[in-house]
């Protein structure tokens, strides 16, 4: 089953047609800036828009930086406030036409990670983190999701850990790979603690540049590089809607 993906992020919204089945795009990804503001209207235009591209009848798979229960955003973390309440499934739908599933974007990456990427052949507790605009992280205890984990925003060094660390940081700060790295090492040290995973799987834009920053990082868990680099989100959003059109859970 082919499903338009849909990653919606702090300053890009980027889709691409996906195989479900193998979790390979079926063509080269469009990708348009996120509205300022980012309110709801505008950003489920941009989304009509991408569909437009591929001339889209069937479901789309959307991600969502925020907690997701049955399509409605409960927070906003990194987009308007306006989305908070609202029914993101059912809005992306008046505005394509297409059935749509939204579920959150971490959540998303880590379902591709499970399904096509390193975590396809892995057991026990894995954490998929996300390093972008902000941190999503996403656990999976025997290939089961525990969704809405939200851990980007736990307390680390007196700030949320995603305004200590995210890549969004090391941009603003200008920060050399080796002092983003030890941050990241940082937060990625202190879920380790709390958690004791198996496996830690990196991904989000800083997985594209792994040479610049792996050699800082040092747990107790393994740590691997997301199979499906940044297009997890839109290959893990395609993946859910293909489950919910087939009646499966994504939990």
């Amino acid at each position: 089953m082919n499903v338009l993906g849909i990653d919606i992020g702090g300053s890009g919204i980027k889709g691409a047609p996906i195989d479900t089945n193998t979790g390979e795009l079926l063509a080269e990804r469009c990708r348009i800036a996120t509205p300022d503001p980012s309110a709801p209207d505008p950003v489920a235009e941009v989304i009509a828009q991408i569909a437009s591209v591929f001339d889209w009848k069937d479901p789309i798979g959307c991600t969502f930086p925020a907690v997701m229960k049955h399509g409605v955003a409960h927070t906003a973390a990194n987009v308007d406030k306006r989305w908070i309440g609202t029914d993101a499934a059912k809005l992306i739908k008046q505005h394509t036409g297409c059935e749509t599933m939204v579920l959150n974007d971490a959540d998303a990456a880590g379902l591709a990670e499970m399904e096509f990427g390193v975590g396809k052949d892995n057991n026990g507790v894995i954490i998929m983190l996300t390093f972008g605009t902000g941190i999503g992280t996403a656990i999976f205890v025997n290939r089961q999701l525990l969704p809405n984990t939200e851990l980007g925003h736990m307390e680390l060094c007196s700030m949320e850990g995603e305004h200590y660390a995210s890549d969004a940081v090391r941009k603003k700060e200008d920060l050399s790979w080796e002092q983003w790295g030890e941050r990241a090492n940082k937060y990625i040290q202190t879920l380790d603690a709390l958690f004791w995973p198996d496996l830690f799987i990196i991904g989000g834009g800083v997985a594209n540049k792994p040479d610049k920053f792996v050699k800082y990082l040092s747990t107790r868990a393994e740590i691997a590089i997301a199979g499906c680099k940044n297009e997890a989100g839109m290959i893990g959003a395609a993946l859910a809607a293909r489950l919910m059109a087939e009646g499966k859970p994504t939990t």
